[in-house]
C-alpha cells in the first residue's frame, strides 16, 4: 500500500473503467460514516474520493472486519444500474474464510435471518466448498490440538452479516468474527498469534458492465494479517493462495 505524508494511505486499486472503480478495501475500514462506529475517522468512501479527485458511490458494501474487493460507481447514472444488477442477483460473489474445526466438504445452508434493523427475517443461502484443512499443536479447552479449516463462501443472498451468522449457525465460526465467533477462539488467536482481524476475505467478484456488456471479473490478493495466518495455520509451501 502506497503513502504519503500528508493524508491517508492510498487504496490499491484492482480495476478502473471511465464509470466504476474496484479496490482491496483493508481489514478494519469502514466503507463509510456510521453512527454505530463514532471510533472511526477514516472512511473508504472518503479516502477514495480524495485520490481519484471526484465523488465515489459504493454499489455494495463489505463489514468492517472485512477485506477484500468493494466495487464503487463514479457517477449517479452507473450506481443506479450496479444496484439494480445486484438487487437482481447478477452479482457472482465469492469469499474465503478461516474457520473453527473441520468443515464438510461442501454444504448450502439455507437459513433465514433476522434482518438487525427491521426485526423481520428474511431468506438466506450460502454455499461453501472446503478448500483446505489443518490440525496444529495448540492446546485449546480439553483437547491438545487445534483444527480449522479454509472456506470458500458463495452467498447467493445478500443479507447482513450473513456470511459470519451462517458459519456461526452450522458451529464453524469464522476466527476473529465479534460478536458471532467463538470469543474463546478470538482471544486464544490474540494471544498466541498477536491477531485479532477477521478472517474474512471478499475474493472475487463477477458482474456483466451495464453498458459495454463485458462480463467483468476482479479478483483482490489476500492482505498482509490474511496471509500470514495462511501460513501459520496450513504452511507457506501448502497454502492454497490462487
Amino acid at each position: 500500500m502506497n503513502s504519503s505524508p500528508d493524508t491517508s494511505p492510498l487504496l490499491p486499486i484492482l480495476y478502473q473503467s471511465a464509470d466504476l472503480v474496484a479496490i482491496n478495501k483493508p481489514h478494519g475500514l469502514l466503507v463509510h460514516r456510521s453512527p454505530i462506529a463514532s471510533d472511526a475517522s477514516e472512511f473508504a468512501v472518503q479516502i477514495l474520493r480524495d485520490q481519484l479527485g471526484q465523488r465515489v458511490y459504493p454499489v455494495h458494501r463489505l463489514d468492517r472486519k472485512t477485506g477484500g474487493v468493494l466495487l464503487f460507481a463514479l457517477t449517479d447514472s452507473m450506481n443506479s444500474l450496479m444496484q439494480q444488477q445486484f438487487m437482481e442477483g447478477g452479482i457472482d460473489k465469492s469469499y474465503l474464510a478461516i474457520v473453527r474445526g473441520f468443515t464438510p466438504d461442501e454444504q448450502t445452508i439455507d437459513y433465514a435471518l433476522r434482518n438487525d434493523e427491521t426485526g423481520v427475517f428474511q431468506d438466506a443461502v450460502t454455499y461453501f466448498k472446503t478448500v483446505q484443512r489443518t490440525e496444529i499443536p495448540l492446546p485449546f479447552g480439553k483437547h491438545v490440538t487445534s483444527r480449522y479449516s479454509l472456506v470458500e463462501l458463495t452467498p447467493t443472498t445478500g443479507r447482513m452479516h450473513q456470511l459470519r451468522k451462517h458459519m456461526a449457525h452450522i458451529l464453524h465460526p469464522i476466527i476473529g468474527d465479534r460478536p458471532h465467533g467463538c470469543n474463546k477462539q478470538n482471544k486464544l488467536f490474540k494471544e498466541h498469534f498477536e491477531m485479532s482481524t477477521m478472517l474474512l476475505h471478499a475474493r472475487q467478484l463477477e458482474f456483466t458492465h451495464p453498458v459495454t456488456e463485458e462480463r467483468i471479473s476482479i479478483t483482490a490478493p489476500f492482505q498482509a494479517e490474511f496471509e500470514r495466518m495462511l501460513g501459520a495455520l496450513f504452511g507457506v509451501d501448502d497454502s492454497p493462495i490462487y
